[in-house]
């Protein structure tokens, strides 16, 4: 939400207000996937080598849970007719933990033997 702001404040005297709002969703997007991606690979799995496929198969499992929140979210609210605020926050919670498996086991799955020592603890 914060780079959403901030590339709103920076885009506001280059372009239009019209491309503003979704050329700043989308960067933010952007910068935000690098960001996370990085910060999974070296602080949460802890793994090396196949940047680029570990990178995309990253930016597959979030895009899944995307669909899979807006789904869920729209399931919850017209379905079960759930209060928007609260259905989000149980969703959200529910695909990050769907979310962290997917990463753990599709972006950054690795071989038994490859795995650092201290990739347990």
């Amino acid at each position: 939400m914060v780079l959403t702001i901030v590339w709103l404040t920076v885009l506001d005297s280059v372009v239009s207000k019209d491309v503003a709002a979704a050329l700043s969703v989308a960067l933010a997007y952007a910068v935000s996937m690098v960001v996370a991606f990085v910060l999974h690979r070296t602080l949460v799995f802890r793994v090396r080598g196949h940047l680029l496929r570990d990178f995309v198969a990253f930016v597959g499992v979030n895009a899944v849970g995307m669909v899979l929140n807006m789904v869920l979210l729209q399931l919850a609210v017209s379905l079960l007719h759930a209060p928007a605020k609260p259905a989000a926050v149980v969703v959200m919670g529910l695909v990050a933990v769907a979310s962290f498996f997917g990463h753990r086991h599709i972006s950054f799955r690795r071989p038994a033997d490859s795995r650092p020592a201290d990739a347990d603890r």
